[in-house]
């Protein structure tokens, strides 16, 4: 197995509602299907797919859905850049779960909630500067 991943697929209860959200975040639908959302990313798609679908998909019972035991990061190349997009995500009707806060390895972070319960960080990391299209590597 190579080390990458080529694709994310949120499960989401309404699939109009959470396109909404991330073009909302300012994220451009890529796919042309109807009954997905897929957004292309640096080398990599996050996609949007209903929940009762994808547990189909997956073989599992629908009502089984726990908490998110994971986040997904969003790096930003600078510290000032946090806070408005936890802001943004909170008009959209997101959850700002913890502030803007600066944390021990030099960095500053906050989190936030989509309209499906996936959590979402907001980092900046001093010390893993982003390329110019925006890939994070870590140093």
């Amino acid at each position: 197995m190579e080390q990458r991943i080529s694709l994310i697929t949120l499960g989401v209860t309404c699939l109009e509602r959470s396109r909404r959200f991330y073009e909302g975040l300012g994220w451009k639908v890529d796919s042309k299907e109807s009954g997905i959302a897929a957004f292309n990313l640096n080398g990599a798609v996050l996609g949007l797919y209903p929940w009762e679908k994808l547990a189909h998909d997956m073989g599992v019972d629908p009502d089984s859905r726990g908490p998110p035991f994971s986040t997904i990061s969003y790096n930003v190349r600078e510290r000032a850049e946090v806070a408005p997009l936890l802001e943004l995500a909170k008009s959209l009707g997101g959850d700002v779960i913890k502030d803007a806060h600066d944390v021990f390895w030099g960095g500053h972070i906050g989190y936030f909630r989509d309209l499906d319960g996936h959590i979402w960080e907001v980092a900046h990391n001093p010390h893993s500067q982003l390329g110019s299209n925006g890939e994070f590597q870590w140093n």
